[in-house]
């Protein structure tokens, strides 16, 4: 709110929407495809939402995670989580929360798996650096 006393913050959506149906974009998924399947697309929004597929025993190698705080659900199949300190055994239902920066990685399991990722909406990275001007 301004000095004033007036919110001068841009109009925000107001209600709920169904942006997806996770299970029919599941079973749509082939069970060897991976990579996201779904992405939250609506704008504007402050948040950020995957669902990550990986066929069965596929990995995504341990990396360092973003600089926000990120949360991990389960949705269907099993796995290991890899972080520096532990390994932590995935299944349908898991809800696991990595603190920003974690280092992580994920292999699925022999029913492959599928979680849901959601964190803060971060800006997207450039691709070039910007040239400054003289």
């Amino acid at each position: 709110m301004g000095e004033d006393g007036i919110d001068r913050r841009p109009e925000a959506p107001r209600g709920a929407s169904v942006v997806g149906d996770l299970g029919a974009e599941l079973a749509a998924a082939a069970a060897d495809s991976g990579g996201a399947i779904w992405t939250l697309a609506e704008d504007p929004r402050d948040l950020d939402a995957n669902v990550i597929r990986l066929p069965a025993g596929d990995r995504i190698e341990p990396f360092d995670g973003p600089d926000l705080d990120v949360l991990v659900v389960v949705l269907s199949g099993d796995g290991v989580l890899r972080t520096d300190a532990e390994v932590v055994t995935l299944s349908e239902g898991s809800a696991v929360w990595l603190p920003r920066c974690a280092r992580r990685g994920f292999a699925a399991g022999d029913r492959g798996l599928a979680y849901l990722t959601v964190h803060r909406r971060r800006e997207p990275e450039p691709l070039m650096p910007r040239l400054r001007e003289r």
